[in-house]
């Protein structure tokens, strides 16, 4: 494992280190080339970084592979276990997968129509897919934080995250997806004007229209900072935990960590429901007229 050739800060620190692929220019000197040495790049060069600090030469067009991969793969799999259930439900007995998934969602349908007062068949299946593909992300969690970057070490990977939503960017970037949404309704609805007036003349009178807009724009880039970094902050910081499990004694392993994971459960279930009611409130209210 990882903890055996490296300090603990070490340790830590390529635990939350993506898989980055980005650019990184002439002239740069890599290190950790062969046996440890180091080599130069003769021309700007598309790589893989081999270190934190290479991640972060590589600036903001750098791409965290591990997160996109692990979301691709959890999002395959729940279209193709509610595709499955789907295409092989019954109007007789239902089996165990019809049963779960039929389950999940009426869960999900009466949350959304008890928030959604208006008409838009969209917003329950967006309710669906965010709960079901932000669980099974979160759920990642719970795999021992050793197993997946070993595998991947063994074949010569250096860093490999399998918790997206342990990724700013990844939660942020599901956000900002939510926050073009609420923006597009809002127009639709009540027109430029109409959504501009609700920003620019409440709650104070007309006369206070700076003020009134300066406290809406505020409330309204709060939405998409409160669903991303909501999500993340309560991620990473479950997994900095189980990193710190890793790190203690074989009987302090196993002292700790079932615990913890019994209680991540109730955390990685309540966060996924938690984004799903916010995105429907924040459409909720895309679509109210004050």
């Amino acid at each position: 494992m990882a903890g055996d050739t490296l300090t603990s800060s070490e340790y830590i620190a390529h635990h939350l280190t993506n898989l980055t692929y980005g650019k990184l220019p002439a002239g740069y000197v890599r290190h950790g080339e062969g046996d440890g040495g180091t080599s130069t790049l003769t021309s700007d060069s598309w790589v893989m970084a081999h270190d934190a600090k290479e991640a972060a030469d590589m600036g903001f067009m750098a791409i965290h592979v591990d997160t996109m991969a692990w979301s691709l793969i959890l999002g395959a799999l729940f279209c193709f276990i509610f595709g499955r259930a789907a295409k092989h439900v019954t109007t007789g007995v239902p089996g165990g997968l019809q049963n779960f998934v039929e389950m999940i969602v009426d869960f999900i349908d009466e949350n959304v129509k008890s928030i959604f007062t208006h008409k838009n068949a969209m917003v329950a299946p967006l309710g669906l897919t965010i709960f079901v593909w932000v669980f099974l992300m979160n759920l990642m969690d719970l795999i021992p934080v050793d197993w997946i970057p070993h595998l991947a070490g063994m074949m010569g990977i250096h860093f490999m995250k399998v918790v997206p939503t342990t990724d700013v960017n990844a939660t942020m970037g599901m956000a900002l997806g939510i926050f073009a949404l609420i923006l597009y309704y809002s127009f639709k609805e009540k027109g430029v004007g109409g959504f501009f007036a609700e920003l620019a003349f409440q709650p104070l009178p007309k006369w206070a229209m700076p003020f009134n807009l300066f406290l809406e724009m505020i409330g309204l880039l709060a939405k998409p900072l409160s669903l991303g970094l909501r999500l993340f902050g309560n991620m990473y910081a479950g997994e900095m935990v189980f990193i710190l499990i890793a790190l203690l004694p074989f009987w302090g392993q196993w002292l700790l960590s079932l615990p913890w994971a019994i209680f991540h459960v109730l955390i990685i279930t309540l966060q996924a429901f938690i984004f799903m009611v916010l995105t429907v409130v924040y459409l909720a209210m895309a679509y109210d007229s004050h």
